[in-house]
This record gives structure tokens, sequence and C-alpha cells, in this order.
């Protein structure tokens, strides 16, 4: 796993700290959607030039989404179509957790991904496999959950999926939806999706 940065990251590094920070509510200074915009297509940029790889492992925990892009109304950067970023409303609580298998192939795992509005959660659960060289993670929903003041009152298969769980391991990238990640600290991660739009989580 090479996760150096090298001395002129301080910039990005030092607004998506910052956006972070105030995003938990240690203070009121965050950066505007513009800098943190610019700071993770830096991130995304500086990643590539000096080749750095992350283990699933560093993946490993419960993520909450801080702030998003979209990729249709925007300007064009880096051959990509960026909408304007936005900061996640307090009052919605998205989350994302990875869990690397614990049998010696530790490219296989599980992704979840939850969506909380007040006593209401909604979860997503899939198997996901990690391609370390690119950093690329690739996932398949399967089972969802909605839960009402802690209480499961509805589950169910889904097939967002064309193949059964299985069969996901052996499926090729293209066909499957996909985080490419960039930057992975202890505080936080960022990644760019399949459909072009990039994403910071911090961690909960």
């Amino acid at each position: 796993m090479n996760t150096n940065l090298t001395t002129n990251t301080g910039d990005f590094i030092k607004t998506l700290t910052q956006a972070a920070v105030a995003y938990r509510g240690e203070n009121n200074n965050r950066p505007q959607p513009e800098a943190i915009v610019n700071a993770l297509l830096q991130a995304e940029k500086s990643a590539k030039q000096h080749r750095l790889t992350y283990d699933f492992a560093a993946l490993a925990g419960t993520w909450k989404l801080c702030f998003a892009t979209g990729t249709k109304k925007a300007q064009k950067r880096g051959g990509i179509i960026l909408g304007k970023g936005w900061y996640v409303p307090q009052l919605i609580k998205i989350y994302i957790s990875f869990s690397p298998s614990a049998t010696e192939d530790i490219s296989k795992g599980e992704v979840a991904n939850q969506v909380k509005l007040g006593s209401l959660l909604l979860k997503l659960t899939g198997p996901a496999k990690y391609i370390g060289k690119k950093n690329i993670l690739a996932f398949d929903f399967t089972q969802i959950y909605l839960n009402l003041f802690g209480r499961t009152i509805y589950q169910q298969k889904i097939r967002s999926g064309k193949v059964e769980s299985e069969d996901f391991y052996t499926q090729p990238i293209a066909k499957q939806a996909f985080f490419a990640f960039f930057i992975v600290t202890q505080d936080f991660i960022a990644a760019r999706g399949r459909g072009g739009g990039l994403a910071l989580w911090i961690r909960e």
C-alpha cells in the first residue's frame, strides 16, 4: 500500500480536513462548495500522478456522506461534466459501510448503504470486491431493509444486479457499479463514482 502524500498536497488536504471538521459541527468554518470540488479534483490528480494505492482494510468501517457533486448541470472539468457540489443536509443522514471478508481473499467483502430520516431507516446491503491496484471498489445491492423506530418492518431480496451474489465476483467491473477512491485517511475518504460524480465521506 502506497499512501505517501507529497508536500504540495497541503492545500487540498487542508480544505478537505476543514470540511470534515466543520460538517461534524466542531466549527462553522465550512469551505465553499467550489473550493471542495477543486480540492477533490486536486486530490484525484495527485493520486494518479503518485500512483497511490490503498488496501481494502483502510476503507473498513462506517462513513457518513458529507459532500457530493452531480454530473449534469456544470462546467467541463477534466473531461467530466461536473455539477455544482453540495453539502448533504444534516437532517438527512447517509452512510456507507465497508466490511472486508474475514477469509484469505482480502479483495472480497460486503457493502451497506443507509439513509436515515428521523426514525425511518432504509438500508441496502450486498457483496463488494476491491481492486487494489486501481483503488476501485465494485458493489451490488441484493438486500433491502426498512426500519422504523429501530425495528425492521420490511425485508426483501432485490436484484439491482443481473447475477446472484455468488457470481458477482466473476463479473467484469465495466458491468458493475463502483467507486474509484483517490484519497483515504483516518478521518475522511473520497471517490469518483461510475457516473463521474465526486463524493466525500467522513468517518462516523
